[in-house]
């Protein structure tokens, strides 16, 4: 399930985001009800029933009809992008640098897994079309800080902060589905591999020499953590492995442009 970000009306929704909105500056009583309230209440269902939450279900968490939140929020579209950006703002507004951006970099990349991990139906949110709130903004600026100390020029450092982004988002979405395919399936991790490995062993008993390459990777492996599932594992792995020769390709281009 793919969501696209900023479907409702484009004013509405970026005051909203950035709290232009005049819900929350209405004369009178404080209001039982906040926008606040509502996002917050909103995460917390989609963390535990994904992004098929209702409005209703939302209702329910604060103890108010689903009608009663439309008055703050014009509806689940916009309800979604204020969602997003809120977890954004878990995430640090900047990085130090007493030891360099390497770390800088390595800790932001983390940050945003662990985020991911807390927070799966964020995955569903597309990139294509950016909510454009003020904690995504941040997000892009805390990475975008970083990445200025290598003293890399800007068009390199876009592609950089893309192949970052790109990379930290496609490992957390790999762990995401691992973890929902038992409950999406109704079949264990560990039956479904051993199951269809098997078979396959059994019909094709020559894989290791039809591909050879392949088992060369598959051949030095051992498991992060062994509490974790196998393609869980594998994800972890990628993750560590993968920022690492990114990072030494980052050290490199820097190395580079510093040399006289």
């Amino acid at each position: 399930m793919v969501v696209y970000a900023g479907q409702g009306d484009p004013r509405r929704s970026i005051e909203l985001l950035w709290r232009g909105s005049a819900a929350e500056k209405r004369p009178g009583p404080k209001p039982g009800l906040s926008v606040d309230a509502i996002v917050e209440a909103g995460i917390a269902v989609a963390d535990e029933q994904g992004m098929a939450f209702s409005m209703r279900a939302v209702g329910e968490r604060l103890g108010r009809t689903a009608m009663a939140l439309y008055t703050y929020v014009p509806g689940k579209n916009e309800l979604v992008d204020l969602m997003y950006d809120r977890t954004m703002a878990e995430l640090p507004a900047s990085y130090p640098l007493d030891d360099g951006w390497r770390p800088a970099v390595t800790r932001w990349a983390h940050d945003m897994w662990e985020c991911y991990g807390r927070h799966p139906w964020v995955l569903q949110v597309s990139q294509a079309r950016p909510v454009l709130g003020p904690h995504e903004f941040g997000v892009t600026e805390s990475l975008a800080a970083i990445l200025v100390s290598t003293g890399l020029p800007g068009r390199q450092l876009r592609g950089i902060a893309g192949a970052l982004n790109y990379f930290v988002r496609g490992a957390a979405q790999t762990v995401a589905e691992a973890r929902a395919a038992s409950g999406a399936t109704g079949e264990a991790d560990e039956e479904w591999w051993y199951a269809r490995s098997a078979v396959l062993l059994e019909i094709e008993p020559d894989l290791a020499e039809k591909y050879p390459a392949l088992h060369v990777l598959e051949s030095d492996r051992e498991p992060v953590d062994p509490e974790l599932p196998y393609l869980e594992n594998d994800a972890v792995e990628n993750f560590r492995n993968g920022l690492r020769v990114l990072l030494d390709g980052v050290e490199a281009s820097a190395a580079a442009v510093a040399k006289p």
